[in-house]
């Protein structure tokens, strides 16, 4: 028989089995934080911009035309002649192709013209899906929706003056990648921007990063707006962007956060306790002004927000629009075979009595699966995708 004394000594010996293993595989240069920026990785940096097009090793900065061509015309190569692109009217410009495996670490973007984002589709592909697994109208992938400018201070998302869009959602694939933009406007668009990527191996348990778009004008069921719906797969749902348009009078924001996951039928398992609650905040977001009357109160924290607060001027904006962003960077929310995802739209009316609204609401959902992934629904039409 074994001495228990003796176990323990040679457990002691021993170094753990994830030690082993790191030691032989190396930091892959993923999953980054202030705990292993020191580590040494093999991972490889790499950038993607009008200035090196491929990403390639040793290949930035060599343009002779671009759009800085003129700018640059007495100092030659090498100074600023591609800092951008134009993307004519109804054309799609393939912004990255990348053969992995890697990841995206960084993407910053600033679109001209910036009221027209809701015009701008980004797409994102990955490995042989021929289905993008992001399509999302550029302002809104960045939670800067309705077409105007409002500054975020995120984790994973981050919005600085005067139009600069970045994000920092780690996005691992396995074979390739492809990025495309989309101008659906009637004149042509300006698109500065840098995608800032490492090739390296790729755990196997790394999921997919997906983003889908819908909006409602009106809500097509009464109090009930759904964010998400058809996702099969296992992963973890990371994030929710709303631009939400209020139809009445009065608080909006009554409304529970459901859901549903692995099977759930009429009940979900997670539900909220109204919208301002699920976006962090707590009642009606207000604050009492220095005139002793109550406000709503624009916030951007790391994980959540109200950034954006579009207020009637008697004028063009007629009605109360609001932008807000909940990250679930410490509480995603995981699914083993399906999720879905509502919002209800609940104001009140007399007698105390809740109201089921019928707002205009459009979202982005945010999330990790596995591939192959479903087919989105169609993206709304150019018209369905303007403001009114």
């Amino acid at each position: 028989m074994k001495s228990p004394l003796k176990t323990l000594v040679l457990a002691a010996l021993l170094p753990p089995l994830f030690t082993l293993q790191a030691a032989e595989s190396g930091f892959d240069g993923l999953n980054l934080d202030l705990g292993n920026l020191s580590r040494i990785s093999e991972a490889q940096s790499r950038s993607i911009s009008p200035e090196n097009f491929t990403g390639e090793k040793g290949k930035g900065g060599m343009a002779i035309h671009g759009t800085g061509e003129y700018a640059s015309r007495e100092l030659g190569q090498g100074w600023k002649v591609s800092p951008s692109v134009q993307i004519g009217a109804h054309k799609t410009f393939t912004l990255a192709e990348i053969t992995g495996p890697g990841a995206i670490q960084q993407i910053w973007m600033t679109p001209a013209p910036l009221d027209k984002t809701r015009w701008q589709i980004l797409r994102i592909y990955w490995d042989d899906d021929p289905n993008p697994s992001v399509e999302c109208p550029l302002g809104d992938f960045f939670a800067c929706g309705m077409g105007r400018y409002c500054q975020i201070s995120s984790i994973p998302v981050c919005v600085n003056p005067g139009s600069a869009f970045n994000c920092y959602w780690q996005m691992p694939f396995h074979k390739k990648c492809k990025i495309t933009l989309e101008n659906l406007d009637d004149g042509a668009m300006t698109i500065y921007y840098q995608i800032n990527y490492t090739l390296t191996q790729v755990p196997d348990d790394a999921a997919y990063f997906h983003a889908q778009f819908r909006r409602e004008n009106p809500l097509k069921t009464k109090g009930t707006y759904t964010i998400l719906d058809g996702v099969e797969g296992k992963g973890q749902y990371v994030g929710t962007y709303l631009a939400w348009g209020v139809h009445n009078n009065g608080w909006w924001g009554e409304g529970e956060i459901k859901f549903f996951l692995d099977g759930d039928q009429e009940f979900p398992t997670i539900c909220g306790t109204g919208t301002e609650d699920y976006f962090c905040g707590s009642y009606d977001f207000d604050t009492r002004g220095a005139d002793g009357q109550s406000h709503y109160t624009e916030f951007t924290t790391p994980y959540s927000g109200l950034a954006q607060v579009i207020r009637p001027d008697g004028h063009y904006d007629s009605q109360t629009r609001f932008g807000l962003y909940r990250w679930h960077l410490r509480d995603p929310i995981r699914f083993q075979k399906d999720l879905k995802v509502t919002i209800q739209a609940l104001g009140w009316q007399s007698g105390g009595r809740y109201l089921q609204e019928q707002d205009d609401i459009a979202s982005v959902a945010f999330w990790y699966q596995t591939l192959p992934h479903k087919k989105f629904p169609p993206l709304p039409s150019r018209d369905e995708l303007e403001l009114h």
